[in-house]
């Protein structure tokens, strides 16, 4: 099944950077910070990557309302979206949470408490030198970007300090990333299909047996916090 795309008008040596610049506006941070690193004391996961397709603006929304604007990980989020149309998504949500949030650019460095967005018709990879990539190489399960692609690159670059989390959308794209996030001792959150706008991707995860966690949209932000504060022998 295609997954529906969104039009929108309007590891464990893996570096990451200590906090995020703040920008000249509110939570627009400025471009050029996000190419240097810098090192930091580590949060329990380095990395929360998460994607959505159909339904996936009002869920992202709701979640990044209540995570607290100094989140010791990074996140990144990836959306199906309508390719030929330019993406306003990062000033949408800039509106819903205390995060600092930043559409994705080749060669910029993961910080913690930003929400770095895949942008149109590119696939969104993370680096085991806690750089981010751009391609547009070609569709995967039919979408680009692609979750399954991102998956594998946080679960290759993070392993065990990876966290996915798999929200409302049509299609199949995340399984097969999932599977590896899990096999290299990463976990998993998946949106359970009571609250989700479109089911087909957090029941494809839930179906493969990978996910962790499988909570309703209300519950998953707190999970996070929780999951990046507590370490895994306390879990």
């Amino acid at each position: 099944m295609r997954a529906k795309c969104v039009q929108v008008c309007l590891a464990k040596s893996t570096p990451i950077c200590d906090h995020a610049p703040r920008g000249n506006v509110n939570n627009s941070p400025t471009d050029s910070h996000y190419k240097h690193p810098r090192q930091i004391t580590r949060a329990e996961f380095d990395i929360v990557a998460i994607s959505a397709s159909a339904g996936g603006i009002k869920a992202i929304s709701e979640i990044v309302a209540t995570l607290p604007a100094e989140l010791s990980a990074s996140l990144v989020f990836l959306l199906h979206l309508d390719p030929k149309q330019p993406s306003m998504i990062a000033d949408i949500l800039r509106r819903h949470t205390a995060l600092q949030v930043k559409q994705a650019e080749a060669g910029d460095y993961l910080y913690p408490s930003t929400l770095h967005i895949a942008p149109p018709n590119h696939h969104l990879l993370v680096n085991p030198d806690g750089t981010l990539s751009l391609t547009q190489s070609e569709f995967v399960n039919f979408v680009r970007p692609s979750a399954d692609l991102l998956f594998k690159s946080v679960a290759a670059s993070y392993k065990q300090r990876a966290l996915a989390v798999v929200l409302t959308g049509t299609g199949s794209d995340g399984i097969a990333g999932i599977k590896t996030i899990k096999k290299m001792g990463g976990t998993i959150i998946a949106q359970n299909g009571e609250t989700a706008d479109f089911s087909s991707m957090p029941n494809g995860a839930i179906q493969t047996g990978a996910v962790d966690f499988v909570l309703p949209l209300a519950e998953i932000a707190p999970k996070i916090v929780a999951l990046v504060a507590t370490p895994s022998t306390e879990r």
